[in-house]
């Protein structure tokens, strides 16, 4: 048999978050609820924005595509590391584990790109308040959110292309909850520096291109706040972007801590910490940050309760 040959190995295994058998089960029903909230939540957001006759402005167009991103990135990983927590053998299939490397990275790219998108739209509406409804057509936002989309896939594909090019010989156990570039590239038995090269050269160049877009909007943003005269004015400007930048905080400030770690203090462990944030944590927390710190969405969610049927029939 010829262990070093790709095709022999048709099964990874996961040791998930803990290998500790009495963490399990309230493992298990920690996730499940976190899972819950998630698709709870971010289906609210996507119902309101879709119905709602009031949620009808590119703002609330870019939310509803967040919402899209976060449910299909926790729904990626969570199933399949909710049943691994009742089993005792947690195998993962090789083409599954492509498959899932692959759609985490479509929604993890996504998500940084659209909170771009999104802090361009906020950029503009503080910034440049009498052109918005031109520089942010409706065309235009379609064009924003579908080259997202189109550039997410083809750098999932390009990097899970890549991680999946190596070899894999006897070891086939992967030191975390989902399959991940990092962790699966140390199973390899087959010179990794190209992978590794394309992985980490793709991550620094996404995050480095989507924090110049967000820091230079919020430049302009603070500025443009600070030369507003009235407190009351400078309260409502600040209000329309303050759950955007919550958020956008939350989401690169856990990048940054796991891409910023000295390597000698970096551990496979605190990687997990961070995904299980990035991956699961972030989507349940973006549509309690973006409804509970908004009127617009607060008023809407009233609404769709008082009278359900006819918001459908207003769509």
């Amino acid at each position: 048999m010829a262990s070093g040959n790709l095709t022999h190995l048709t099964e990874f295994i996961l040791r998930g978050v803990s290998d500790r058998p009495d963490l399990q089960m309230p493992l298990f029903f920690v996730f499940l609820v976190i899972y819950g909230l998630t698709v709870a939540g971010n289906l609210g957001i996507i119902t309101l924005t879709s119905v709602d006759s009031q949620l009808q402005t590119p703002m609330y167009f870019f939310l509803r595509h967040l919402a899209i991103i976060n449910l299909g990135d926790s729904t990626v990983i969570a199933p399949k590391m909710l049943v691994n927590f009742l089993v005792s053998k947690k195998t993962i299939s090789y083409y599954g584990c492509a498959a899932q490397l692959g759609g985490f990275l479509v929604f993890i790219v996504g998500e940084i790109f659209m909170l771009a998108a999104m802090a361009y739209d906020r950029y503009v509406a503080i910034c440049n308040p009498l052109l918005y409804m031109v520089v942010v057509s409706p065309q235009i936002c379609l064009l924003l959110v579908s080259l997202t989309y189109l550039y997410s896939l083809t750098t999932a594909l390009t990097v899970s292309s890549c991680v999946f090019s190596v070899s894999y010989c006897s070891s086939n156990i992967i030191d975390h909850f989902y399959c991940d570039n990092v962790p699966l590239l140390a199973l390899s038995c087959s010179d990794t520096y190209i992978p590794e090269t394309v992985v980490f050269t793709s991550a620094g160049t996404n995050l480095f291109f989507s924090m110049i877009i967000v820091l230079t909007s919020y430049f302009h943003i603070v500025l443009a706040i600070l030369r507003i005269h009235s407190s009351e004015g400078r309260r409502k400007a600040f209000s329309t972007c303050a759950s955007h930048m919550m958020a956008v905080t939350v989401f690169y400030g856990t990048l940054l801590f796991m891409y910023l770690q000295p390597r000698t203090n970096h551990s496979l462990d605190t990687d997990k910490m961070a995904s299980v944030f990035y991956t699961l944590v972030i989507p349940m927390l973006n549509p309690l940050i973006y409804s509970l710190r908004n009127k617009d969405v607060k008023d809407a969610f009233k609404r769709f309760l008082k009278s359900p049927c006819q918001a459908f029939k207003l769509v």
